[in-house]
């Protein structure tokens, strides 16, 4: 389902663990770090990553549903077994019209429906379709965009709501590109056998989508090629990735008759009434040529081409939820092209997770009752606070930092927010109409509900208390502007939060999520906002440039890692999560080492010293099998480092890594100690 961009960071590009575990008494719990779940035959030197994961990676080979399966995924499917247990349970009540359970129920069942959804075809969407067909003017395409907006279709934009970067109390509009039916400009317009196959097959998909649209196959051809040659355009205005991590480059705050002076050809009137929003107020433009040249189009495309595109943008958006050959088309494109995959997910795990983000909060009321024990989160609280003294030791310990900025980062370090499991307040349903008739009738429902819900915040005090996340989703993030880490329910479970666990294990999972979280405000780019979560300068000039160079080793570390045969990481997109994985195992280890102080030796168990424990269990968190089509396609857009490189990456920058292995410098993994990257 559609959902409105959010500037988050996140610990995973999507979730991922699972330790063998061992009761050794009735409450403490031991995770099991055992010969078959290594491969103790590799030097922890060499390569520590299959040192540490190599068996767990034979036992778990790909499932032909997945592109990347390891312990985090592993977590997310116990997690989607849980809500389906809550979701057919809602379902079976059959509760009150306008009961959580019966909109639980309607739109499970619903989705589960793939009998009446084969039956109805291309029906759902033809009422979409016969609208394009007949529009005869520009005017009429800008009234139609609107609708689609308010449908979350985002066919040329997201319009939202944020935090004002510069006053980040308040909400205000906002205008991000969007538009492309594939994951990144790039995909469009670099040339390379790989990516030119790949527009081959998005160009054979689109033609699928018109077909089973009810045309005619030259006729669906033709306007594939007419929408693939329109995207190109989009996909040459569009920022790249990178210039996207630049938070002042994307803050362009403007007024309506600013937007209408900015790109004059686009009739921002008649859009904003559309949307319901004739009055926003000021907006943010985070890309002004992606917004300036969109307006151009509109004025210079023909109208069939605009026609054709907004056909495209209602069929791709809607493919997932309507019969079989719609459903088998899209995954042909997005799953086997683009990732690799050879089968799709089951049925019921599809539909689950759409019902779960339709009603997120719902189901996570549900989850946290069922799954999250009280005493989790206290926990949980200690260990953030431990975490938060830790880093507040590592600054005082930087000798890089002047004395001035020291005592802005304790400031910001002081002032960030903590949400742990599940919000304070539940959201209100109660306006969403769910039945029982149409998937996708109840897919737009929600859309609808969530876009009019967003728009209610333009203009409004940011609630402090909200969520990004759901309880039930395996991940956990950190937000510039509200200078919060977040941390649902779901991650807080093995491999990453051992209730009665090993400290040297929780420390080394749990612990280093924490510290990722944290290090985000800190970061090549959340080190740009105040402890208040205001875009503003609080560095002196000096330490920023010395940050600059620190910052420059691990990238240049990064590029030089081949994913595979030809194709290199790449350091600067990644940067901000490669800075936040080594802040934070070397801020957990130092809160790690705070915990035990006082309490003398610690024991081996399984035959590893605790500071063997505490690295095996952050390099377990990162076990994985990913195919080489998903390689590529993560290198290319996630900002994240593939498994791999989150363990092999951070690790020989630490002294501990190399003391606790007894790891000397004729090893693969070795960096002289004046070639380290030594940031936070």
């Amino acid at each position: 389902m559609q959902k409105k961009y959010l500037v988050l960071a996140c610990f995973a590009g999507l979730a991922m663990g699972a330790c063998q575990t061992q009761s050794t008494h009735k409450k403490l719990i031991k995770p099991v770090f055992s010969a078959e779940d290594m491969d103790l035959t590799t030097d922890p030197g060499q390569n520590f990553y299959q040192y540490a994961n190599g068996g767990w990676m034979k036992q778990h080979p790909l499932p032909d549903d997945k592109s990347r399966y390891g312990s985090f995924d592993v977590l997310a499917e116990e997690s989607k077994e849980k809500v389906k247990t809550i979701i057919e349970k809602a379902a079976a009540e059959k509760g009150a019209k306008g009961s959580i359970s019966q909109k639980i129920g309607d739109f499970y069942n619903a989705g589960m429906d793939i009998e009446a959804i084969n039956k109805a075809g291309n029906t759902p969407i033809q009422p979409m379709l016969k609208k394009i067909n007949a529009i005869e003017s520009k005017a009429e395409v800008a009234t139609f965009i609107s609708e689609l907006q308010k449908q979350q279709f985002t066919p040329l934009f997201y319009f939202y709501a944020s935090a004002d970067q510069r006053n980040s109390k308040m909400n205000i509009a906002g205008i991000y590109q969007a538009g492309l039916g594939m994951p990144d400009r790039d995909y469009y317009l670099t040339d390379d056998e790989t990516s030119a196959k790949l527009r081959e097959a998005y160009t054979l998909y689109l033609t699928k989508l018109f077909a089973l649209g009810g045309l005619a196959e030259d006729e669906a051809e033709n306007k594939a090629k007419n929408v693939m040659a329109f995207e190109t355009q989009l996909a040459e205005a569009s920022n790249t990735r990178l210039e996207n991590r630049d938070p002042h480059a994307t803050y362009n705050k403007v007024s309506v008759e600013d937007l209408k002076a900015m790109a004059p050809q686009f009739p921002w009137n008649q859009y904003l009434d559309g949307i319901a929003m004739p009055n926003p107020g000021d907006i943010n433009v985070s890309q002004p040529k992606f917004i300036k040249s969109v307006a151009a189009m509109y004025e210079t495309e023909s109208l069939d081409t605009w026609k054709n595109f907004l056909s495209a943008v209602v069929l791709r958006n809607t493919a997932t939820y309507l019969s079989d050959d719609f459903v088998n088309a899209n995954f042909a494109f997005y799953g086997e092209a683009l990732s690799g995959q050879k089968a799709m997910e089951p049925r019921w795990k599809r539909v689950i997770a759409n019902t779960s983000s339709a009603l997120g909060e719902a189901v996570g009321q549900l989850f946290v009752a069922e799954y999250f024990p009280p005493a989790a989160k206290q926990r949980m609280d200690n260990l953030v606070e431990n975490l938060r003294i830790a880093f507040g030791q590592r600054i005082d310990q930087l000798e890089w930092m002047s004395d001035e900025t020291k005592k802005a980062a304790h400031e910001k370090l002081a002032a960030i927010r903590v949400k742990i499991g599940y919000p304070k307040e539940w959201r209100d349903y109660s306006a969403l109409e769910i039945s029982n008739d149409s998937y996708l009738n109840n897919i737009l429902a929600s859309n609808r509900f969530d876009f009019a819900h967003d728009m209610s915040k333009v203009g409004k005090a940011v609630d402090m208390e909200e969520w990004h996340m759901t309880p039930q989703t395996v991940n956990a993030y950190y937000s510039p502007v509200g200078n919060e880490v977040v941390f649902p329910a779901a991650i807080l479970q093995p491999p990453f939060f051992y209730l009665d666990g090993d400290d040297a294990v929780n420390y080394g999972a749990i612990g280093v999520v924490i510290g990722h979280e944290m290090t985000h405000g800190f970061d090549d780019k959340g080190r740009l906002y105040g402890k208040d979560g205001n875009l503003q300068t609080w560095w002196t000039q000096n330490d920023s440039l010395r940050f600059s160079v620190r910052t420059q080793v691990l990238v240049d570390q990064f590029n030089k890692i081949e994913v595979l045969p030809g194709t290199f990481a790449d350091g600067e997109l990644s940067l901000g999560e490669n800075i936040a994985d080594l802040g934070g195992l070397a801020i957990s280890y130092q809160a790690y080492q705070n915990a035990i102080k006082d309490k003398g030796e610690i024991a081996d168990i399984d035959g590893f010293t605790d500071e063997q424990r505490f690295f095996l269990a952050y390099s377990r968190v990162w076990a994985q099998n990913i195919r080489d089509k998903e390689i590529l396609r993560r290198t290319k857009t996630d900002v994240h480092s593939l498994g791999i490189n989150r363990v092999n990456g951070p690790l020989p920058n630490l002294q501990e890594f190399y003391k606790a292995f007894n790891i000397d410098n004729n090893a693969a993994l070795f960096i002289a100690p004046e070639n380290r990257a030594i940031i936070w």
